[in-house]
């Protein structure tokens, strides 16, 4: 038994990079088929997001020459995730392999995502940067900071550790991408089919932007990728500002009943006439408004997600990793991740 691999880079300015990055995944693909391994390449994807540069041209030139390279020409730049998205839905693999244009994703750690994966029977591996991908302190720190900050209000601690470069089986993927919309975060909507999510570290750098200085994400960018991981799940401010509503009205009723025991039995004189009872009318009014309207915005919540196209269930067949696994096992294939 055969199984595929499939890889998908979005191009937008990458016309001096992509003859590399296809020699290293040329390379990748010889080295399985000499050594008869159970996988293959089947097919690399680069999707031509509307670039500003002779990628295109590049790109042309390299699909004639390499019969595994194919091209996506999209009408416009839409971005990284959708051109992403849009790539995934053209391949046939059991796996999915994303990288970035620029060579900061090298193909060869593609082995090592792929014995994560099937060793511990995982359906998504990020790579982690185990070392600062920008060499720059506010960015990477800019960028931590923000992944750590989303993890917390959303609940989900995979956020931490997503990244472009994965490796997604292949009926997740194209799963994921049939579904997203124009405000959907791919790698949340990952987790709508599967938690089996696993990452390793490894150090990675971005040269391009080490050199030139200049990134192709911006901070009008980053907050707009935090706002739809935001959209893109449930966030524990909703839950969080639903149970401060309770608490309110609880502390409310306790505090009327403490008025009126007072008043009977003084045990505190209040000096201000009425200052007590407005408070008291206050946290009560307060607490049911808030707790109402978290209800409400949970449910809005429920809804927004539900017309993203989360699903109710998905099934998957983990049975086909067994190949790989005992390829991976093999001693002289055997790889530190």
């Amino acid at each position: 038994m055969t199984i595929t691999l499939s890889t998908v880079t979005p191009v937008y300015s990458g016309e001096h990079y992509l003859a590399a990055l296809v020699e290293q995944l040329d390379l990748l693909r010889a080295r399985w088929e000499r050594e008869n391994a159970p996988i293959r390449l089947a097919e690399s994807v680069f999707v031509d997001d509307g670039s500003i540069d002779d990628s295109a041209a590049v790109l042309r030139g390299l699909a004639e020459k390499y019969p595994f390279v194919r091209v996506v020409q999209l009408s416009r730049n839409f971005g990284q995730h959708p051109a992403t998205a849009a790539g995934i839905l053209y391949t046939s693999g059991d796996w999915v392999a994303t990288l970035d244009e620029d060579l900061q994703h090298p193909p060869h750690m593609i082995e090592s995502l792929l014995r994560k994966a099937v060793t511990e029977q995982a359906d998504i591996v990020y790579v982690h940067p185990s070392e600062r991908v920008h060499k720059n302190l506010i960015r990477d720190l800019g960028s931590r900071s923000i992944k750590k900050l989303l993890a917390v209000l959303t609940g989900n601690k995979n956020i931490e550790h997503i990244s472009s470069f994965r490796l997604l089986r292949g009926s997740v993927a194209r799963a994921t991408s049939s579904v997203c919309s124009h405000d959907t975060y791919f790698d949340i909507a990952l987790t709508w089919f599967t938690d089996k999510i696993r990452y390793i570290s490894e150090p990675l750098h971005d040269e391009r932007h080490i050199q030139s200085g200049k990134s192709g994400y911006t901070l009008r960018k980053l907050l707009s990728h935090a706002r739809r991981m935001v959209l893109s799940t449930h966030t524990k401010v909703l839950r969080a500002g639903g149970l401060l509503g309770l608490g309110m009205f609880v502390m409310s009723l306790f505090f009327t009943a403490y008025l009126v025991i007072n008043a009977f039995f003084p045990i505190h004189v209040i000096e201000v006439k009425g200052w007590a009872s407005t408070m008291a009318a206050i946290m009560f009014i307060g607490g049911i408004t808030l707790f109402l309207l978290g209800i409400v915005l949970e449910y809005v919540s429920i809804v927004l997600l539900h017309t993203q196209g989360k699903p109710v269930f998905f099934v998957i067949d983990r049975e086909m990793d067994a190949p790989l696994r005992a390829y991976f096992a093999d001693s002289g294939h055997a790889r530190s991740v």
